[in-house]
């Protein structure tokens, strides 16, 4: 059965291009509701430990030091079948192939810089959520 949350994160390209209140305004048209929300910066090490999944990967490097090099925005969202219609909702992985008006499309600029990460499971949706939120902040 498919939960009702899932954990994305707003990138520091996307937050650095001024966009956050603008893919925080698409998810609400998306119909996600905001569970919990934090602006922080991860470090080097918080950056490997977050994305550990992906360390025997050639882009591991620089997936660290991208997702380190400034603040992002991390949220809890909640909506039916949450993992499956954020991935849904914000396109593909590439913001060339991503469909149009999808927020990788409007905000994303590369396979890296793609404006917004989003669980690709319930199982990581939680686990990620509780790697930036503890029980008492989410709402």
């Amino acid at each position: 059965m498919a939960g009702n949350i899932t954990f994305t994160m707003i990138k520091p390209g996307a937050v650095a291009d001024g966009n956050i209140g603008a893919i925080l305004a698409k998810i609400a048209e998306g119909g996600f509701r905001i569970k919990a929300l934090r602006m922080t910066r991860l470090s080097k090490e918080q950056a490997e430990t977050f994305y550990a999944i992906h360390s025997e990967r050639p882009f591991f490097p620089s997936l660290v030091a991208s997702m380190s090099s400034g603040p992002i925005v991390a949220a809890i969202l909640e909506k039916e079948n949450a993992v499956q219609a954020y991935r849904d909702y914000i396109g593909a992985t590439n913001p060339a192939n991503a469909h149009e008006g999808s927020i990788r499309k409007l905000f994303g600029k590369s396979i890296e810089a793609n404006a917004v990460h989003g669980s690709d499971s319930d199982e990581n949706a939680q686990i990620e959520s509780d790697f930036f939120f503890s029980g008492f902040d989410r709402f």
